[in-house]
């Protein structure tokens, strides 16, 4: 497995270095009175390197949210189990009735 991940990234950093040498036109942007001059590989690795930094944001506040989501709806579980055993009757008492309805008994219990 170390063996494929160290191949993969190798044709990764290959890739970028080939695109560098092949990309290295000087690109002027211009936004009103601002006036910037990079190399064309610059550009497009910069708006990459924003967009992985803006994705991460968005999946950290995702995550955030889902953990939020996630307590609630068990505290919401742990609310209805304990609603439920408070309304349930106890154990001992349900074998008792279901003894004496098998033994065709139904005298209370002193």
């Amino acid at each position: 497995m170390k063996v494929l991940y160290t191949i993969i990234v190798v044709l990764v950093m290959l890739f970028i270095i080939t695109f560098s040498l092949e990309n290295t036109e000087m690109v002027s942007l211009q936004y009103l009175d601002y006036r910037i001059t990079v190399k064309a590989y610059m550009l497009l690795f910069i708006s990459f390197l924003a967009g992985v930094v803006f994705a991460g944001f968005m999946g950290i506040v995702e995550r955030f949210r889902l953990s939020r989501t996630i307590t609630r709806l068990n505290k919401t579980i742990r609310e209805l189990r304990r609603d439920l055993r408070a309304n349930e009757a106890p154990q001992l008492l349900e074998e008792e009735t279901a003894y004496r309805r098998s033994s065709g008994t139904d005298l209370p219990i002193s």
